[in-house]
């Protein structure tokens, strides 16, 4: 006689036989204080594995190292976070270590923009943008850009005249580039059971421009900060283990086209794929790192060596400025303070989850795999050794991400390439730490521009690719749509 499948055995199996399926409403109906239920498996409620934080929920709880770093590596990690709340000044100063900023910038330090290492949000009315901004760029507009785009070279063209970022701050003595403008309409999205969500749909404007119009064929694509917790265990993870899950054909036919973005990256000296950022445009820490110095605060590393940040050939008055360059390095972030930076970023613990073994939350685990969220929204991995720090080595994490870029659909697209995402493209956000959004950052905008006001909000945004997923949380009842998020909050 056979035996009987061990419970986690049944509960993974039953996930598995739901996962990606549309269900009738009377399957998703069934059960109103009931209901399917997954377990826990072993390990899942430390989402980041060894490396996991068990620090008190408070508004540090994303600014923790991870648990298995050594004790003489912690001093390490308390000067990266220095850095990182670091405020640059613009040149000359008497203060050599901490110049350089700009002189177009839209940050004076990493904390500005990632506050207590959590989520940036859109401006509020009237607010200037601090955590969120534009990216720009053009269609190529000669062969040589056409070539330079084929050959992943670079992921964009950049505006002629303001780059490929609206910077609204500068220096003394020039313009910012401009202010981001925001403004929603809203529209309704019926429930099954008689709920009614509205949803806000944003539409973006340049003010104040200074420099000149924009490039006619120009594209905006807007960005908040994205928390910064797990990254040093999303590139752990080995690069074959989320190739295998690409199908960008969708040759398995189960609406979900999951593929790599490939980037150059500076770090690597070769094309590779990208992990990092809304559209996967970084392969490594180091590549978003030196993105963020140049891009954001307008500093100089020895992966982006432009000292004078996003400032193109026609702001003159800006090429021409000092610059905070240190006088052995010839960059303004020296390799020392970068390497800190980035030691800092790789190693910012993942919290423990938060009653994880309750009904509801069960309930909501199964619900979230038989609509088929699992699909893109990957729970489990494993990191690697070879190439990996020790504190970051053979780990078993739960990331909720394939790090791979799917089609989100008209209504979320920014119609903006970058590399090989298309303008319809996301990278899989990961969904670790997200139910601690507003103790970390004080709001629940989610997104890759802060449009949703919360996660249901945020779930009814999806289609393309997700659109099946919707769907099946559009026909859940009232309870069910109360478990599901209760899973998510508990991540």
């Amino acid at each position: 006689m056979a035996q009987p499948l061990p419970s986690c055995r049944r509960g993974l199996l039953l996930i598995l036989l739901l996962g990606g399926l549309l269900l009738p409403a009377s399957s998703l109906q069934a059960g109103e204080t009931g209901g399917v239920m997954a377990v826990l498996e072993p390990g899942e409620e430390r989402p980041g594995g060894a490396a996991t934080s068990f620090k008190a929920v408070n508004r540090s709880v994303f600014s923790h190292p991870s648990a298995t770093i050594d004790f003489r590596r912690q001093l390490d990690f308390r000067v990266g976070d220095g850095v990182f709340r670091k405020l640059w000044t613009s040149s000359p100063s008497s203060t050599t270590a901490s110049d350089g900023l700009g002189p177009l910038y839209n940050a004076r330090s990493c904390q500005s923009c990632h506050l207590k290492d959590g989520r940036g949000r859109p401006p509020a009315a009237g607010e200037e943008a601090v955590s969120m901004f534009l990216r720009l760029s053009i269609p190529p507009q000669t062969s040589q850009h056409q070539d330079l785009l084929s050959s992943l070279r670079v992921p964009v063209i950049p505006d002629p005249v303001y780059g490929t970022q609206l910077q609204n701050f500068s220096v003394q003595g020039l313009h910012a580039e401009g202010s981001l403008r925001v403004g929603y309409s809203e529209f309704p999205v019926d429930l099954s059971d008689g709920e009614t969500v509205m949803l806000r749909r944003p539409v973006y404007g340049i003010d104040r421009l200074q420099y000149g119009p924009l490039h006619p064929q120009v594209m905006l694509s807007p960005r908040v900060a994205p928390q910064m917790i797990g990254l040093g265990l999303l590139e752990a993870i080995p690069e074959g283990d989320l190739l295998v899950r690409a199908d960008p054909e969708d040759a398995d036919g189960d609406g979900i086209a999951g593929q790599p973005n490939r980037v150059w990256s500076p770090d690597l000296q070769r094309i590779a794929t990208g992990r990092f950022g809304w559209k996967a445009g970084a392969a490594t820490i180091a590549d978003q790192t030196a993105f963020a110095f140049t891009g954001d605060i307008g500093l100089s590393t020895h992966l982006t060596p432009a000292s004078h940040g996003d400032c193109t050939p026609a702001q003159t008055l800006c090429r021409q400025g000092p610059t905070g360059d240190d006088p052995a390095e010839g960059i303004e972030v020296p390799r020392r303070m970068f390497d800190l930076v980035v030691f800092y970023t790789r190693n910012l613990a993942v919290p423990v989850r938060r009653d994880p073994q309750t009904a509801a939350v069960l309930r909501g685990k199964a619900l979230f795999a038989a609509a088929g969220c699992a699909g893109c929204h990957v729970p489990r991995h494993q990191t690697g050794k070879a190439g990996v720090p020790a504190e970051l080595a053979g780990l078993v994490i739960w990331p909720y991400t394939d790090l791979l870029l799917h089609d989100m659909g008209e209504g979320l697209a920014d119609h903006r390439p970058e590399s090989l995402a298309n303008g319809r493209q996301w990278r899989t956000a990961p969904l670790w730490g997200i139910g601690l959004t507003r103790t970390v950052s004080g709001h629940d905008f989610l997104l890759h521009d802060g449009r949703a006001r919360n996660l249901l909000e945020a779930i009814l945004w999806h289609d393309g690719e997700a659109r099946r997923a919707r769907l099946n949380v559009i026909q859940m009842s009232r309870n069910q749509r109360h478990d599901l998020l209760a899973f998510i909050q508990s991540l």
